[in-house]
């Protein structure tokens, strides 16, 4: 039996080669949209890379959850970075929880839950996902201020910068998810006697509008979920390198080789996805969706993983959130304080530390 991977193998432009309009206005059948593809391939490997979505909640869970009680037993949300962090934390979150929801649906070929459930883990996915690169984006801007202009970034990061900013983000990530969510729906697709959950024009009655609708998301997502934030990091990322090389402190190479990551690992997880991503527009033969089904199944799961971890990645380099997790560590288990060395730094003195001691320390 013909099955298809739950991110759609078809465009809207084959199917509307073979549906009239009054296929949109009432029972929508996919049954004589497109010439038989098999994908089963692509949705094999799907239905096995899925299992690692339930490890990705958990382990998103446990580590930004311990985030979270480090930020609220050691740290202030008085400065910019920590606001910043949280927010991250909260968007990953949300993209998360989408995550068992759509291992379930990887593995049984059908949504089991629901239109209303369909558009609500359509709205998080979307929601998380949007936000969380925009987040880190954010993020690398403000440590570049803290770095760069290291004596004028108390004036500008204060929290009213901050909170504005998140605002600023939470805002443009729900107004980005909108053309996609109102496509997003549960339906019944006739040829493997499934419900799907996937953008499908419904009951819109203009093939234009629903045009309009996929091309403002195809947009939206290569300019401000890919360029802009591409943008943002490198130039960021090489201003706070040419800073610290410049600079006379000891730990520069070993800060300059963690900038290196951060950005390849950007770089790896978010680019293949978009690049998959943008390719789905126009006409494809069966073998060009069939394609684009496994690089999709890889380069999906590899953003997946980034963002993930991306929160925790961005904490627990920096020196200071490695020194409070021995001290919670050394607490929980006195036998370890032997074996590990923390420095007893209070809350209030770790908070106000200048840019350039978190510098010396290796804390970017």
């Amino acid at each position: 039996m013909l099955r298809i991977t739950p991110i759609s193998l078809l465009t809207f432009e084959e199917k509307m080669e073979t549906t009239t309009l009054d296929d949109y206005a009432g029972n929508y059948s996919y049954e004589e949209l497109v010439e038989p593809c098999d994908s089963n391939g692509a949705n094999y490997l799907g239905a096995q890379i899925s299992f690692i979505y339930y490890f990705m909640f958990l382990f998103s869970l446990v580590g930004n959850g311990l985030v979270l009680v480090i930020i609220h037993r050691f740290e202030r949300l008085t400065t910019v970075t920590n606001i910043l962090l949280l927010n991250l934390v909260m968007s990953s979150l949300i993209f998360m929880s989408s995550l068992p929801f759509l291992g379930v649906y990887n593995q049984l070929y059908n949504w089991i839950f629901g239109n209303v459930m369909c558009k609500i883990v359509g709205s998080v996915y979307f929601l998380g996902l949007y936000s969380s690169v925009l987040f880190l984006a954010l993020l690398t801007f403000d440590r570049h201020l803290a770095v760069v202009y290291s004596l004028g970034a108390p004036r500008m990061r204060s929290q009213r910068y901050a909170f504005l900013c998140c605002a600023v983000v939470w805002l443009v990530s729900s107004l980005a998810c909108i053309p996609s969510m109102i496509l997003h729906r549960s339906f019944y697709y006739a040829v493997d006697d499934a419900i799907l959950c996937q953008e499908n024009p419904g009951d819109f009655t203009d093939p234009t509008t629903v045009t309009h609708l996929r091309n403002s998301a195809f947009y939206i997502q290569l300019f401000l979920f890919l360029l802009f934030p591409l943008i943002v990091i490198v130039y960021c990322y090489v201003r706070i390198a040419i800073t610290v090389i410049s600079s006379k402190l000891v730990t520069k190479f070993k800060t300059v080789r963690l900038i290196f990551v951060i950005v390849l690992l950007f770089f790896i997880s978010w680019i293949p996805y978009n690049v998959v991503l943008l390719t789905d527009h126009g006409h494809q033969s069966c073998e060009e969706r069939k394609r684009r089904g496994f690089a999709d199944q890889v380069t999906r799961n590899l953003a997946y993983i980034y963002f993930c971890i991306s929160p925790i990645f961005y904490t627990f380099v920096g020196e200071k959130f490695q020194n409070y997790f021995r001290q919670m560590m050394v607490k929980r288990f006195p036998g370890l304080k032997k074996y590990i060395s923390v420095d007893q730094v209070s809350r209030s003195n770790m908070s106000t530390k200048t840019t350039q001691n978190e510098l010396s320390s290796d804390k970017l």
